[in-house]
């Protein structure tokens, strides 16, 4: 038997409406939408790293700054002043405050003198403070090291730590007297003979001079750019080159200084390269600069000169730093220096840094020219030099075909000192072995 609902007829009712899926337009602009909300978050994620590495960076180099600083002045105060020395204390309050306001005038010269106001007389103070208190630092240690070693034989007390410190303060007055006479004088002629095997004979005896690193600065030496250039063209050269670090400053800042070298005269070629310091500033004018004073600027590029039915590729390349510089078309880029060279014939090479002979070895250049290091400038500056570069002055060999020769540098950097470290204008004759 049925139950009756299930035999009644059952008026159906209103249907419900069907879903409704958004339009695919609108799904679309919620998933882009959606998509670009995810990217902005995850660049703001990004950013948002980025300046905290890059605060992190600026707190570890001020505070490395700050600890150099500290040694720097701190080590030399204490030796000549502080350190059993039992000065009367109308010398200790003196020397102190001369001391005091050193630390304090150097940063503010430095930031003045090579920040975006290139003050010279900034400049010219503020190196020089480095010099000195380079010296001085460096001469303090070893008087620290003969202090201890008379300690250990029984000679210290006051007598000794009075006589070390008056003969660190007499060696740094005679070092600094000495070393800027070096600096200031026209360099010597440091001649080296190079044998290339692949060289042909009719270029055996080429003379080529070798000028690096004349840093025309805050101090004018235009004179001595004039009597520079004149004891170039007396070496009789075939070629010149100029293998970078020309200047610290704008163009219409060292113009003056400059312009000597328009008047050097070689047989067959004068070219150039760009340094580290050129990077710093106006590399591309520098480039232009020099080839409006008649030389080439081997900007990634090579030209080949011929004595004798023989010839010889001088190539050049931008220094290592030309590719961070943000300048386009600037990279040490030896391949396409070399493009179209003939392989069978020999390559001098300008280069502005030591390392870059890594990649001259593996092109197979013959010789490559740098400078850069300054031979260390002030004493005992090389062996920090030396952690850098793969040598700090000479002719050294690499590989089985290349050589290296680098200059300690006609000129100098910041400090005007050289101490044993004698600036030089090279003057390489090259061999053939036919």
């Amino acid at each position: 038997m049925l139950d009756d609902q299930s035999t009644k007829s059952v008026k159906p009712g209103p249907a419900e409406p069907a879903p409704v899926e958004p339009p695919a337009k609108e799904n679309s602009a919620r998933e882009t939408s959606e998509g670009e909300t995810s990217t902005k978050e995850s660049s703001a994620g990004e950013t948002s790293t980025k300046e905290s590495s890059a605060a992190r960076r600026r707190w570890i180099g001020g505070l490395v700054a700050v600890t150099a600083l500290a040694l720097l002045f701190g080590l030399p105060w204490w030796v000549l002043l502080a350190s059993g020395t039992a000065w009367p204390s109308s010398v200790l309050l003196t020397g102190s405050v001369l001391f005091g306001a050193a630390l304090l005038a150097f940063p503010a010269m430095m930031v003045l003198g090579h920040g975006h106001r290139q003050l010279d007389w900034a400049a010219r103070t503020g190196d020089t403070l480095l010099g000195v208190i380079w010296v001085l630092f460096a001469w303090s240690a070893l008087g620290g090291v003969l202090r201890l070693v008379l300690a250990v034989f029984g000679a210290g007390g006051q007598g000794a730590a009075r006589g070390v410190a008056l003969a660190v303060a007499a060696v740094a007055v005679l070092l600094l007297g000495w070393g800027y006479a070096e600096a200031m004088r026209v360099p010597r002629i440091r001649r080296v003979e190079v044998a290339l095997p692949r060289l042909g004979p009719g270029l055996d005896g080429t003379r080529v001079v070798v000028l690096t690193d004349t840093h025309y600065g805050p101090i004018d030496r235009a004179r001595w750019s004039a009597r520079v250039a004149d004891a170039v063209n007396v070496l009789d050269p075939d070629i010149v080159c100029h293998a970078g670090d020309i200047a610290d400053g704008t163009i219409a800042k060292r113009r003056a200084q400059a312009a000597p070298l328009g008047t050097i005269r070689p047989d067959l070629a004068r070219v150039y390269v760009t340094g580290n310091h050129e990077y710093l500033g106006e590399a591309q004018g520098w480039l232009d600069h020099m080839s409006g004073l008649g030389w080439e600027s081997l900007h990634n590029r090579h030209l080949v000169v011929e004595r004798g039915g023989d010839r010889l590729v001088l190539a050049g390349v931008d220094d290592r730093t030309a590719g961070s510089s943000g300048l386009a078309g600037h990279r040490p880029d030896l391949p396409d220096a070399l493009a179209g060279a003939d392989p069978d014939l020999p390559v001098l090479l300008v280069a502005h840094q030591p390392k870059q002979v890594a990649q001259a070895v593996a092109a197979g250049v013959d010789l490559q020219i740098s400078g850069h290091t300054h031979g260390g400038q002030i004493w005992p500056f090389h062996y920090l030099v030396r952690l850098d570069q793969p040598v700090v002055q000479g002719l050294s060999r690499h590989g089985d075909r290349t050589q290296l020769y680098t200059s300690r540098g006609t000129g100098y950097w910041g400090p005007p000192f050289r101490i044993f470290a004698p600036s030089e204008i090279s003057l390489l004759v090259l061999r053939s072995s036919a």
